[in-house]
């Protein structure tokens, strides 16, 4: 039976959205509950469901593309494995110590994170390898099984090796991991270099330590999808979406699951920069706002920003480099996104000095929003926006009617009351502060980068992006908003325009300008074999497969390093100036200082048909019954509009708002001063006076 589908998925905190996409161009997409006790569960259950729709039988899938929140879930809510760790006698605080930082230096109520390894369970083994690489110890694999019978009897599930200098020379570490695995194979074990070979024992250990943490998870979770889908038919290869936006294996991830954590919302922002290019907006911010969390991304000169390294933290995480020591520190390829735990779902209260806050705290799938009436009894912004007028009265294709005067009813009590303020106006403060706590995300990716965002477009999606982007444009002064096709499950049509990706690294040590061409290239080949290699074994052909190096530098004496992309032969004297020009982007002058290389990288690329194109898609959308309404919107204090309400089909021509647009996955809200016209794509644009 010829493969003529790939199906798209990403598991949100409130729903799962699905995108199925077929060779002749159409597009089918479904939104449905997540069920976060078995979040397979939904994607079965909406995969069945496009089936369907679409007259596609299950074993005409090609690919099945996954972005899963499992990962970052363990970290947020520290559900993860008991973990153990076995280190370099000497170095066992290593975790704690982490680079001497605080986040903020004048923050006096910070509070450092728990390691992710309780000190009991990190155990040191007589060993010891020098910089240069020289073991100067031989392991003592006593000391290793010794631990392990330690672990075993304190009931430790996953144990995490990194022993110091061990990306030189990982001899010992390896001779640790052999022997581990051998006398428990009951327990997995991950070893820091098949993680991170690279220079940096902190950094090293805690990317080690995470993978350790999450992998029984995530590990359990695939493992349970897969079963499930070839229960149901399904033949087709299950692909991961990484935290660098590409794809990668189910194995890969099962293994190396600290590539994974930002799997999905990574996927969201490569889709935003596809889109970016097929409508010739090269400058934008994507903006995803869910039902736990918002993110925004930035696209430069047509480039998706992004980074190798990310701590993961409550609150806002921003894969900074002047913003240290705040989280779970991975060294894994991310693309540049900053997050803040604001969504449909955050729960708003009032706090001790009887203030109103928003998250970071969500209401998620269950029991979800008060006017989901699930058994939700917190308010939270999807409530504030039912009750200001902003959404229909039922969401996800009609598949979840709301209870308007629940949510009310929830508002009023746990705010308004309280405040001595009319339901109305607590939903309204609500929304506003859920906008200025979601506007720091944007500005930490221009602002704060020394970029003004009025000269950028704000690309919103997600099932509530929509609602909110035209007041946070206003807010920021940006003047032109789009909104994707379907945005509502815009992430899981990012997956489709995703590639399958490869990653090797390796040391490479030394002053620039005294590196040899021969050195570097030869370095360089033994990294393309084993992609190819590994890329091979997936099923995909050599001539498929593209490869992008890179190379770590920094100033002598400097800790901090900057990727620059090698596009030709290795050239020293090419290299500096490129490097200068970053590091003057960076930090805001030019040194003159000697340049060092630190480590080199390679990503090699594969597909295995036809890249998904947003200007040949067709999306195939349920449309709403019945005739153009309209319902009273509480766009602000003393504006009560009675606001028209359109499918999304009916937008033919520009027109003005206030407007509300419904879509089967999402609400577009256009408020007073904009307009909003299509495109030839099927985007919506929004303007506004402060448009460039």
């Amino acid at each position: 039976m010829p493969a003529t589908a790939r199906l798209g998925v990403d598991i949100g905190g409130t729903f799962t959205d699905l995108v199925l996409s077929r060779d002749d161009g159409a597009v089918f997409s479904a939104k449905v509950s997540s069920t976060p006790a078995a979040p397979e569960q939904a994607v079965l259950a909406g995969m069945r469901q496009l089936f369907e729709e679409s007259g596609t039988r299950p074993g005409q899938l090609a690919e099945v593309v996954h972005g899963t929140t499992v990962g970052s879930n363990t970290l947020l809510q520290k559900a993860g494995a008991r973990t153990g760790l076995i280190t370099t006698r000497g170095f066992r605080d290593v975790l704690e110590i982490g680079r001497l930082r605080t986040p903020g230096m004048f923050d006096l109520t910070w509070d450092k994170p728990e390691p992710l390894v309780a000190r009991r369970y990190r155990l040191e083994a007589e060993e010891r390898t020098l910089a240069d690489g020289t073991i100067m110890t031989p392991l003592r694999e006593t000391d290793v099984i010794e631990a392990g019978r330690f672990f075993i009897a304190e009931g430790v599930q996953s144990v995490a090796i990194c022993f110091l200098n061990s990306y030189k020379n990982p001899t010992n570490e390896r001779a640790a991991l052999q022997a581990f695995a051998t006398a428990f194979p009951g327990i997995p074990v991950t070893a820091s270099v098949d993680v991170l070979p690279e220079a940096g024992e902190y950094e090293r250990t805690s990317t080690v330590a995470v993978n350790a943490y999450v992998l029984p998870s995530l590990s359990a979770y695939l493992v349970r999808l897969e079963q499930g889908l070839r229960e149901a038919g399904v033949t087709a290869p299950l692909l991961i979406g990484n935290s660098n936006g590409g794809l990668s294996s189910s194995t890969t991830a099962r293994q190396k699951p600290v590539f994974f954590i930002s799997s999905g919302r990574s996927s969201g922002a490569v889709g935003a920069a596809r889109l970016g290019a097929a409508i010739g907006e090269p400058d934008l911010v994507a903006f995803d706002m869910g039902g736990t969390t918002a993110s925004a991304a930035l696209v430069s000169r047509g480039v998706l920003s992004r980074t190798h390294e990310y701590e993961f933290r409550a609150g806002m995480s921003v894969p900074s480099r002047f913003i240290k020591a705040g989280g779970y520190m991975m060294r894994v390829p991310t693309v540049d996104v900053a997050e803040v735990g604001n969504g449909a779902g955050s729960i708003a209260a009032i706090d001790a000095a009887g203030l109103i806050t928003v998250g970071p705290i969500s209401a998620g799938a269950n029991p979800g929003p008060v006017c989901y009436g699930l058994g939700g009894a917190r308010p939270t912004v999807t409530d504030a926006n039912v009750v200001l007028g902003f959404l229909p009265g039922k969401l996800a294709g009609g598949s979840v009617v709301l209870d308007i005067e629940a949510a009310r009813q929830a508002i009023e009590q746990a705010i308004g009351r309280p405040l001595g303020l009319s339901v109305e106006a607590a939903a309204r403060g609500i929304r506003e502060i859920a906008n200025a706590n979601m506007m720091r995300a944007i500005r930490a990716v221009t602002v704060e980068r020394g970029l003004d965002p009025r000269g950028l477009t704000l690309l919103a999606y997600g099932g509530s992006g929509p609602v909110h982007a035209c007041d946070l444009a206003a807010m920021l002064d940006i003047g032109r908003v789009v909104f994707p096709p379907s945005p509502g499950v815009f992430t899981a049509t990012g997956m489709l325009a995703g590639s399958v990706e490869h990653h090797e690294l390796g040391p490479l040590q030394g002053i620039l300008q005294s590196l040899g061409a021969a050195q570097v290239e030869a370095a360089a080949q033994e990294m393309r074999h084993a992609a190819t290699a590994a890329l091979t074994a997936q099923g995909y052909s050599p001539e498929t497969i593209t490869f992008a190096a890179m190379m770590d530098l920094r100033l002598q004496g400097q800790d901090a390093a900057l990727t620059i992309p090698l596009d030709g032969p290795f050239d020293p004297a090419a290299l500096r100036p490129l490097f200068l020009a970053a590091y003057r982007d960076t930090y805001g002058y030019t040194p003159t200082d000697t340049i060092e290389a630190v480590v080199l990288r390679l990503h090699a690329h594969a597909r295995s048909g036809v890249p998904f194109d947003f200007r040949t898609v067709r999306p195939v959308e349920a449309t709403a019954s019945g005739a153009p309404s309209s319902r009273l919107i509480h766009f602000g204090p003393a504006m009560a509009l009675d606001t028209p309400v359109v499918r999304r089909d009916a937008v033919l021509g520009k027109s003005s708002g206030p407007l509300v647009i419904d879509c089967p996955d999402t609400t577009i809200v256009i408020p007073p001063g904009f307009t909003v016209g299509p495109d030839n794509t099927g985007s919506l644009v929004a303007t506004s006076g402060a448009t460039r």
